[in-house]
């Protein structure tokens, strides 16, 4: 349970301003389809979310625990760093050559989310707990607790967040879940 519970407020945390969740603003903006846009995140997230905790069990293996703890410190306070410097969306990612607002939002967030601190945060939860399933689970749900409300409520609710603030917070986060793992 506490994999699963460390993994859903990291990532949800650490979500607030990512390029991911502007992503999710501009598509929702474009289509005004939240179910689709949604579903689309969801599935794209089980699946990127699922390789990067694949990635953090299989490379764990070859780490004593000692070791582990400190690779796995080490990358949270790098994401606290990392989660201090907001992300911006660059270009015009909501092309959609015919696709539909399901198969637009499937193909650019599994893209976006592609070496993302989220992504990262999970193959490094993953490494740590040595548990594939608690942690996908958190981390997706994480995801989906950012980005639902950015679909649904659109740039209104957006603009109101203080991000400055989030992204401290969040950094305090990955700051004491580092020394979590090195302590």
């Amino acid at each position: 349970m506490q994999a699963f519970l460390i993994s859903l407020s990291t990532v949800a945390i650490a979500e607030m301003g990512d390029r991911t969740q502007l992503l999710s603003l501009v598509l929702a903006a474009k289509f005004r389809k939240p179910l689709p846009i949604v579903a689309a995140i969801l599935l794209a997230t089980i699946a990127n979310h699922a390789v990067a905790g694949f990635i953090g069990v299989s490379f764990a293996k070859f780490l004593t625990p000692r070791i582990l703890d400190i690779v796995v410190g080490i990358s949270m306070l790098g994401m606290a760093v990392w989660t201090l410097i907001p992300d911006e969306l660059d270009g015009d990612d909501t092309k959609t050559d015919g696709r539909g607002a399901f198969m637009a939002t499937l193909i650019a967030f599994f893209i976006a989310e592609i070496g993302d601190k989220t992504q990262i945060a999970t193959a490094a939860l993953a490494a740590g707990y040595h548990d594939l399933v608690a942690v996908v689970t958190g981390s997706t749900t994480g995801m989906m607790f950012a980005n639902i409300p950015v679909v649904f409520m659109g740039s209104r609710f957006a603009a109101k967040l203080p991000m400055a603030a989030i992204h401290k917070i969040a950094a305090s986060l990955f700051v004491v879940l580092g020394a979590y793992f090195i302590v």
